[in-house]
Protein backbone atom coordinates (compact mmCIF):
# COMPACT_ATOMS: atom_id res chain seq x y z
CA UNK A 1 0.00 0.00 0.00
CA UNK A 2 3.02 2.53 0.49
CA UNK A 3 4.30 1.36 -2.48
CA UNK A 4 0.95 2.58 -4.16
CA UNK A 5 0.82 6.14 -2.02
CA UNK A 6 5.08 6.74 -3.15
CA UNK A 7 3.80 6.20 -7.18
CA UNK A 8 0.98 9.08 -6.29
CA UNK A 9 3.51 11.56 -4.60
CA UNK A 10 6.45 10.82 -7.51
CA UNK A 11 3.53 11.30 -10.60
CA UNK A 12 2.12 14.66 -8.69
CA UNK A 13 6.14 15.34 -8.09
CA UNK A 14 6.57 14.73 -12.16
CA UNK A 15 3.31 16.56 -12.86
CA UNK A 16 4.14 19.86 -11.37
CA UNK A 17 7.77 19.60 -12.70
CA UNK A 18 6.22 19.89 -16.24
CA UNK A 19 3.48 22.12 -15.70
CA UNK A 20 6.25 24.07 -14.30
CA UNK A 21 8.53 23.94 -16.99
CA UNK A 22 5.76 23.92 -19.72
CA UNK A 23 4.33 27.76 -17.73
CA UNK A 24 8.70 29.01 -17.89
CA UNK A 25 9.19 27.48 -21.58
CA UNK A 26 5.72 29.75 -22.96
CA UNK A 27 7.26 32.96 -21.21
CA UNK A 28 9.59 33.41 -23.83
CA UNK A 29 6.39 33.77 -26.37
CA UNK A 30 6.30 37.95 -26.83
CA UNK A 31 3.00 39.49 -27.09
CA UNK A 32 2.76 39.91 -30.64
CA UNK A 33 3.45 36.52 -31.64
CA UNK A 34 -0.49 35.71 -31.22
CA UNK A 35 -2.16 38.93 -31.64
CA UNK A 36 -5.80 38.44 -33.10
CA UNK A 37 -6.20 40.48 -36.59
CA UNK A 38 -7.92 43.56 -36.62
CA UNK A 39 -9.80 45.14 -39.53
CA UNK A 40 -9.00 48.39 -40.84
CA UNK A 41 -11.70 50.81 -39.83
CA UNK A 42 -11.64 54.18 -42.30
CA UNK A 43 -14.78 56.62 -41.86
CA UNK A 44 -15.50 59.79 -43.69
CA UNK A 45 -13.40 61.71 -46.08
CA UNK A 46 -9.98 62.38 -45.58
CA UNK A 47 -9.91 66.06 -46.77
CA UNK A 48 -6.04 67.53 -47.42
CA UNK A 49 -4.19 70.47 -46.37
CA UNK A 50 -3.72 70.88 -50.45
CA UNK A 51 -7.68 70.47 -50.58
CA UNK A 52 -8.23 73.34 -47.34
CA UNK A 53 -5.96 75.69 -49.27
CA UNK A 54 -8.40 76.04 -52.28
CA UNK A 55 -11.31 76.97 -50.00
CA UNK A 56 -12.12 80.47 -50.32
CA UNK A 57 -14.68 82.53 -48.72
CA UNK A 58 -17.19 83.44 -51.11
CA UNK A 59 -17.39 80.51 -52.83
CA UNK A 60 -20.60 78.66 -54.08
CA UNK A 61 -21.49 75.35 -52.46
CA UNK A 62 -20.86 73.65 -56.03
CA UNK A 63 -17.04 74.48 -55.89
CA UNK A 64 -17.00 73.55 -52.21
CA UNK A 65 -18.70 70.27 -53.00
CA UNK A 66 -16.29 69.58 -56.00
CA UNK A 67 -12.81 70.50 -53.79
CA UNK A 68 -13.96 68.66 -50.35
CA UNK A 69 -16.75 65.64 -52.23
CA UNK A 70 -19.93 65.05 -50.48
CA UNK A 71 -20.25 65.93 -46.31
CA UNK A 72 -20.20 63.33 -43.97
CA UNK A 73 -22.57 65.48 -41.99
CA UNK A 74 -25.16 67.89 -43.28
CA UNK A 75 -28.02 68.39 -40.86
CA UNK A 76 -31.54 69.35 -41.43
CA UNK A 77 -31.76 71.97 -38.62
CA UNK A 78 -28.06 73.31 -39.75
CA UNK A 79 -28.34 74.02 -43.51
CA UNK A 80 -25.55 76.20 -43.45
CA UNK A 81 -23.33 73.93 -41.96
CA UNK A 82 -21.14 71.09 -43.65
CA UNK A 83 -19.05 69.04 -41.68
CA UNK A 84 -16.29 66.76 -43.43
CA UNK A 85 -14.49 64.13 -40.59
CA UNK A 86 -12.41 61.39 -40.70
CA UNK A 87 -10.54 58.75 -38.57
CA UNK A 88 -8.49 55.51 -39.59
CA UNK A 89 -7.59 52.63 -37.02
CA UNK A 90 -5.10 50.34 -39.00
CA UNK A 91 -3.02 48.06 -37.14
CA UNK A 92 0.12 48.97 -35.67
CA UNK A 93 -0.18 52.48 -36.75
CA UNK A 94 -1.57 54.87 -34.19
CA UNK A 95 -5.19 56.05 -34.65
CA UNK A 96 -5.63 59.10 -36.53
CA UNK A 97 -8.65 61.82 -36.69
CA UNK A 98 -9.40 64.62 -38.68
CA UNK A 99 -12.16 67.44 -38.94
CA UNK A 100 -13.64 70.48 -40.84
CA UNK A 101 -16.36 72.19 -40.97
CA UNK A 102 -17.58 74.84 -43.44
CA UNK A 103 -20.17 77.44 -43.39
CA UNK A 104 -22.49 78.94 -45.54
CA UNK A 105 -24.55 82.29 -45.97
CA UNK A 106 -26.87 81.93 -47.98
CA UNK A 107 -25.57 79.76 -50.71
CA UNK A 108 -21.86 81.57 -50.60
CA UNK A 109 -18.90 80.08 -48.41
CA UNK A 110 -18.57 82.21 -45.18
CA UNK A 111 -16.28 80.45 -42.28
CA UNK A 112 -13.57 77.42 -42.48
CA UNK A 113 -12.51 75.96 -39.43
CA UNK A 114 -10.36 72.73 -39.21
CA UNK A 115 -7.68 70.82 -37.43
CA UNK A 116 -4.25 70.80 -38.12
CA UNK A 117 -4.58 68.90 -42.12
CA UNK A 118 -2.08 67.26 -43.21
CA UNK A 119 -0.81 66.98 -47.20
CA UNK A 120 -1.62 64.15 -48.63
CA UNK A 121 2.18 62.64 -48.81
CA UNK A 122 2.28 63.18 -45.20
CA UNK A 123 -0.64 61.51 -44.44
CA UNK A 124 0.37 58.41 -46.68
CA UNK A 125 3.33 58.43 -45.05
CA UNK A 126 1.93 57.86 -41.68
CA UNK A 127 -0.36 55.00 -43.05
CA UNK A 128 2.92 52.89 -42.69
CA UNK A 129 4.16 51.52 -39.43
CA UNK A 130 7.89 52.23 -38.76
CA UNK A 131 10.55 49.58 -39.45
CA UNK A 132 12.89 49.02 -37.43
CA UNK A 133 16.13 49.09 -39.98
CA UNK A 134 18.38 46.02 -39.18
CA UNK A 135 21.99 45.92 -40.23
CA UNK A 136 23.00 45.98 -43.79
CA UNK A 137 25.13 43.65 -45.27
CA UNK A 138 28.00 44.49 -46.91
CA UNK A 139 27.87 44.48 -50.50
CA UNK A 140 31.71 44.67 -51.38
CA UNK A 141 34.02 41.44 -52.71
CA UNK A 142 37.66 41.46 -51.74
CA UNK A 143 40.11 40.40 -53.97
CA UNK A 144 39.87 37.38 -51.63
CA UNK A 145 36.05 36.69 -52.53
CA UNK A 146 37.13 36.77 -55.70
CA UNK A 147 40.06 33.85 -55.68
CA UNK A 148 37.19 31.71 -54.07
CA UNK A 149 35.75 31.48 -57.70
CA UNK A 150 37.20 29.89 -60.77
CA UNK A 151 37.70 31.99 -63.35
CA UNK A 152 36.31 30.31 -66.58
CA UNK A 153 37.57 31.88 -70.31
CA UNK A 154 34.98 32.31 -73.07
CA UNK A 155 37.34 30.22 -75.62
CA UNK A 156 38.24 27.81 -72.84
CA UNK A 157 38.12 23.69 -74.30
CA UNK A 158 35.95 23.04 -71.84
CA UNK A 159 33.18 19.93 -73.44
CA UNK A 160 30.11 22.00 -73.52
CA UNK A 161 25.88 20.02 -72.95
CA UNK A 162 25.08 18.18 -75.85
CA UNK A 163 21.54 19.75 -77.38
CA UNK A 164 18.94 18.49 -78.77
CA UNK A 165 18.28 19.72 -82.84
CA UNK A 166 15.15 21.51 -82.87
CA UNK A 167 12.30 20.36 -85.18
CA UNK A 168 12.04 21.05 -88.58
CA UNK A 169 7.82 21.75 -88.17
CA UNK A 170 5.89 22.66 -84.72
CA UNK A 171 2.55 21.20 -83.94
CA UNK A 172 0.05 23.49 -84.38
CA UNK A 173 -1.16 25.92 -81.59
CA UNK A 174 -4.88 25.45 -83.05
CA UNK A 175 -6.94 22.22 -83.41
CA UNK A 176 -7.88 21.51 -87.11
CA UNK A 177 -11.23 21.91 -88.23
CA UNK A 178 -12.77 18.84 -89.34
Amino acid sequence: MTAFLNFRVHCAWLAGLVLGGSVVGCGGIQRDTFRPYVPEVVQGNFVSKEQRQALRPGMVRAQVRDILGTPLVASLFHADRWDYAFSINRQGVPPQNFRLTVQFKGDVLDQIESDLLPSEAEFAGRLVAPRQAGKTPKLEATEEDFKKFPVRNANSDLPRPATAPLPASYPPLEPTPR
